[in-house]
């Protein structure tokens, strides 16, 4: 885990900036969410030089260049690959992957799958606007169904992807949601550092222009008490300031909206949020919106060892007693010996 406890390095806002130009269309979501990594790095204590950012393509992949540390702009769906390579080589290496829906979940499913089974150290950030915006404004793999864009002008047929459910499917460890103007973003944040392990984080994010207001209904102020759920562990499963809140359907085993009554939840039946209950995060996760609010905050928290400290561990088990004799280790197996331009075995 990364110790919070331990070495601090003191760091301000201004140190995680760089010298670029900011370029997101005006009113993007991605500004919000910048600032909020930007703010939450220097309360973590993380060290520019100790951090890195990678990223595939897409609009939320121009990342790396806007924060102060190291960082790969790779290719499209690739970043988990090349996120694996750098956390391998050092595993002390604070790794975030800045990612897409469209890039995390289209080109690159399958690479996000693996890295989320593998769990590998690192926190994983998708920007999900439910289009295509870099490639102006194609349906992509989270897009509702009847999404009106150019390669869907009758509307999309597809059923949507849901990040989250498939992070779950995928055998992530840690799940969270938050959306890019929340300003309990920075919290979701810190706990996903704090997770060992693959740290999962769906951000929805508005794109201003392609796919404007698409989350409205429940980020915006005047919907926010009917549309938010914000979980917390060992914390009722609460939202309309109170009025309401989740329980469990015992004879359908699934969950249901319930009201509050004086603030009895216990009486009406209110979950309490248990962050390492598995099965009760697929829940909240399926749960269908309008239905339901929008569970947001870390849905699923319960980590088991990480990818690359057991790559380590069989490391050591297999140098354990011996020398290192390079020499030794090309001459191994059959070998050529070329003389006068005749090969002989």
């Amino acid at each position: 885990m990364n110790d919070l406890s331990s070495f601090r390095m003191e760091t301000t806002i201004k140190d995680w900036e760089t010298d670029q130009e900011v370029r997101w269309c005006p009113g993007c979501g991605d500004y919000a969410i910048l600032k909020a990594v930007q703010r939450t790095l220097p309360e973590l204590g993380a060290d520019p030089k100790n951090t890195v950012f990678v990223s595939g393509i897409g609009c939320s992949s121009r990342f790396p260049y806007y924060v102060e540390s190291y960082g790969f702009h790779t290719i499209h769906g690739r970043a988990p690959a090349v996120a694996t390579g750098v956390k391998l080589a050092n595993p002390e290496l604070d790794v975030w992957i800045i990612t897409g829906d469209g890039d995390a979940l289209s080109i690159g499913g399958n690479h996000t799958m693996h890295i989320l089974r593998r769990n590998l150290d690192c926190q994983i950030l998708l920007f999900n606007n439910e289009i295509y915006g870099l490639t102006k404004g194609q349906y992509s793999p989270t897009s509702r169904e009847g999404t009106k864009s150019p390669s869907t002008p009758f509307g999309s047929v597809d059923h949507p992807a849901k990040p989250a459910a498939f992070a779950l499917g995928s055998g992530a460890r840690f799940v969270a949601r938050g959306f890019d103007v929340s300003k309990k973003l920075p919290e979701v944040l810190k706990a996903a550092y704090r997770h060992k392990g693959a740290a999962f984080v769906e951000i929805f994010q508005n794109c201003i222009v392609y796919n404007k207001d698409v989350f409205a209904d429940f980020t915006e102020k005047k919907n926010a008490d009917e549309g938010q759920l914000w979980v917390e562990h060992g914390e009722p499963m609460l939202f309309a300031k109170g009025g309401k809140g989740i329980a469990l359907d015992r004879e359908k085993l699934c969950l249901k909206v319930v009201e509050v009554v004086d603030n009895d939840w216990q009486g009406a039946g209110v979950i309490v949020h248990d962050v390492t209950n598995r099965s009760v995060a697929h829940m909240l996760v399926e749960m269908p919106f309008g239905l339901f609010p929008m569970a947001l905050g870390v849905l699923y928290d319960d980590p088991r060892p990480s990818f690359e400290s057991a790559v380590d561990e069989q490391r050591q088990v297999a140098i354990r007693g011996k020398t290192p004799d390079l020499q030794k280790l090309v001459s191994q197996g059959e070998s050529w010996i070329v003389s006068h331009g005749v090969s002989n075995p």
